[in-house]
């Protein structure tokens, strides 16, 4: 089995010289300001947030983000909400997709749709992943701040065991697809109700809850953000999945 590295700075400012990279994976990690030179990166693959990429000294950070625009319009009219009937339409816009995407995952086998794809989450986690973050920013901030966790729900991957349990979720469970697909449509039904009675003075209302652990604290955020930040999950993960799913047809 090759070395595991978790939740460590050992490498902070380090410098690979003639090493064997071959393979490696980097997942919820910060690569801030690497530099790669001189090196063979055939078949580098880079998905992630944040910053300027520059490959050759050149910018490529306004191409992939205009290509990607391109191929995932949804992500233009994210962008461009503003009143309260945008938000109803991205809702709109979101669960059409996300229906397009769940009947192309039922048209392969039940076992598929919990196969990893190089390393990252299966279908199924993806829509438990998906719960979690409804449950945090429609559950907790903008429906009760009392409101519990679903157990089935998947946290992101950098949170801990302990901090899982903290809020009711183990993170070892494994959900039949039909229990998760189940929870996942309840979940879509909730921000669902959140929409339809958005209004546009509404948006402003700033809210105050513990998100998720403890261990995060409380914040406060817009409406208008919760919803904003939400909606940028579904569609990433969405992109995501069909990445994959393409993977797993293609077998």
């Amino acid at each position: 089995m090759p070395e595991q590295y978790t939740h460590t700075d050992a490498f902070r400012g380090a410098a690979f010289t003639a090493a064997d990279l071959t393979g490696a994976t980097f997942r919820d990690c910060d690569l801030s300001g690497v530099r790669i030179t001189g090196s063979q990166v055939a078949g580098l693959r880079v998905s992630g947030y944040g910053g300027s990429v520059l490959v050759d000294d050149v910018d490529v950070t306004d191409f992939v983000a205009g290509e990607l625009d391109r191929r995932h319009p949804e992500r233009l009219q994210l962008r461009a909400m503003g009143t309260a009937e945008d938000y109803r339409a991205m809702w709109d816009t979101v669960e059409r997709l996300w229906s397009e995407t769940v009947a192309r995952a039922e048209r392969l086998p039940e076992p598929m749709r919990h196969e990893r794809v190089r390393g990252e989450w299966s279908f199924a986690e993806t829509l438990r992943h998906l719960a979690f973050a409804t449950d945090g920013w429609v559950g907790r901030m903008l429906t009760d701040g009392a409101f519990v966790y679903s157990p089935l729900g998947l946290p992101p991957s950098d949170v801990s065991a302990e901090d899982a349990a903290s809020i009711g979720l183990d993170v070892g469970v494994q959900p039949s697809y039909t229990e998760t697909l189940a929870l996942f449509a309840d979940r879509r039904a909730s921000v669902r109700r959140v929409v339809e009675g958005l209004t546009d003075n509404g948006l402003e209302e700033v809210r105050t809850a513990a998100l998720a652990a403890p261990a995060w604290g409380v914040e406060s955020h817009p409406v208008a953000e919760c919803l904003r930040t939400l909606m940028d999950e579904y569609c990433e993960h969405r992109r995501f999945a069909e990445r994959d799913l393409a993977v797993l047809e293609g077998r």
